[in-house]
């Protein structure tokens, strides 16, 4: 069975290795890119599908633009991803809590129902054995 680490020590010791880590990797496009343009998908995507297919008419408009009559103002589509990041760090939140809280609960009970069914069989012995007497 594999052995826990519970040193704070260690842990504090990961857990900067990997704020570390995650800082270079966030850093160093930007230090070795210098000049590159980094936006988003939706504008390479557009260019791309009109270069290699001149001509070319989406399938449908989306549904919110079709109801306001005109293309979403940009206020609006960050205000949705916003919303949508908001909704996904909830879950994700929610969910790390539930498994730690399981965790920590969940052992706590099972030590509680076995020290309860251990004073129950002693209780059915006890009583057993005053039936004999």
């Amino acid at each position: 069975m594999a052995t826990v680490n519970t040193n704070p020590k260690s842990k504090k010791g990961l857990v900067i290795t990997l704020i570390v880590i995650t800082v270079l990797l966030v850093m160093f496009p930007l230090f070795l890119l210098r000049g590159a343009e980094f936006e988003g998908s939706d504008g390479a995507g557009s260019e791309m599908v009109e270069e290699v297919s001149e001509g070319y008419e989406p399938w449908f408009t989306p549904v919110l633009e079709t109801l306001i009559g005109g293309e979403l103002p940009s206020e609006m589509e960050t205000l949705f991803f916003c919303i949508q990041t908001g909704i996904g760090v909830g879950i994700i939140a929610y969910s790390f809590g539930y498994l730690v809280a399981r965790k920590r609960f969940g052992e706590d009970e099972l030590q509680s129902k076995a020290e309860t069914q251990s004073e129950a069989t002693d209780k059915k012995a006890d009583s057993s054995k005053a039936f004999e007497s």
